[in-house]
C-alpha cells in the first residue's frame, strides 16, 4: 500500500493544471494566450526569420515542425489562431509559450497534457520550436523546468510520447533523460496515417540524478 501522504496528493492536483510561469537562464515558460499568436505563427509558417541577431533561411514548415504532430502546418493564420484556442482551452492540459529569453519573443510551444491526477502521472508533449532555436539549449531547458516543476506537485511519473518514426524526439527524450519503454503498435491514426507510438517515461526517484546531469549540461554545474 502507498503512503498516505503519496495518495493524498492527489486529491491537490486539479485535472488542469495550475497557471504557471517558469523561469530559467535561457528561456522562460509563460501560460500560453492569443497574444502569442501572430509571433508563433511567423515562426512556424515557413517564412525567412530575423530575431535578435539570429536568422534562418526559408524552410519547410512540415518538415521542421508539423509533420509528426496532432495538426499542421496551417494554411492561414485563422487556422493557427484555432490551434492556439484549442491548447489554452484543453481540459487536462496547460500549454505554455515558450520565450526565448535573449530577445523576450516566443519560439515555440510545450504543454503539461494527459494529466492524470488519480494516477500522479502527466506529459510533456504538443512540443515544437522556432528553427532558430532547434539545436540550442532551448529544448533542454524546458523539459529541465517543466520536470522540476511536476516532480515538486508530486507527480510520481511524467511520460513523453512520440511517433515511432520521429527521430529527433526520441533521441531528445534520451538525452533529457528519460527512459524508453517500447512501442505501442497501431496506436492513434493522426492526419490519416496510422501511427505507432514510442513511449518514454522518468520516475520521481529518478529525478535528482537527472536533474543533476541536465544543470551539469545547461549550466556547467556537478
Amino acid at each position: 500500500m502507498l503512503p498516505e501522504e503519496v495518495l493524498a496528493r492527489r486529491n491537490n492536483l486539479p485535472l488542469k493544471p495550475a497557471a504557471v510561469t517558469l523561469v530559467g537562464r535561457f528561456v522562460r515558460l509563460e501560460p500560453l494566450s492569443r497574444s502569442h499568436a501572430p509571433a508563433l505563427h511567423r515562426h512556424s509558417d515557413g517564412s525567412p526569420i530575423e530575431m535578435a541577431g539570429r536568422s534562418f533561411p526559408a524552410y519547410d514548415p512540415d518538415e521542421l515542425i508539423w509533420r509528426y504532430l496532432f495538426v499542421g502546418p496551417f494554411a492561414d493564420f485563422a487556422g493557427f489562431e484555432r490551434y492556439i484556442d484549442e491548447l489554452i482551452c484543453g481540459a487536462d492540459r496547460l500549454a505554455l509559450c515558450v520565450i526565448d529569453q535573449a530577445s523576450d519573443q516566443p519560439v515555440g510551444v510545450v504543454n503539461l497534457m494527459s494529466n492524470a491526477p488519480m494516477h500522479l502521472r502527466i506529459e510533456l508533449g504538443g512540443i515544437w520550436f522556432s528553427p532558430v532555436v532547434q539545436r540550442t539549449q532551448a529544448n533542454l531547458e524546458s523539459a529541465y523546468l517543466m520536470l522540476g516543476h511536476c516532480f515538486a506537485l508530486g507527480y510520481r511519473r511524467v511520460e513523453w510520447k512520440c511517433d515511432s518514426r520521429n527521430e529527433r524526439s526520441r533521441r531528445a527524450a534520451l538525452r533529457i533523460g528519460f527512459t524508453f519503454e517500447g512501442v505501442q503498435e497501431q496506436h492513434m491514426i493522426i492526419k490519416g496515417r496510422s501511427r505507432d507510438t514510442a513511449w518514454f517515461r522518468m520516475l520521481d526517484y529518478e529525478w535528482p540524478t537527472v536533474k543533476a546531469r541536465l544543470e551539469a549540461m545547461l549550466y556547467g554545474r556537478c
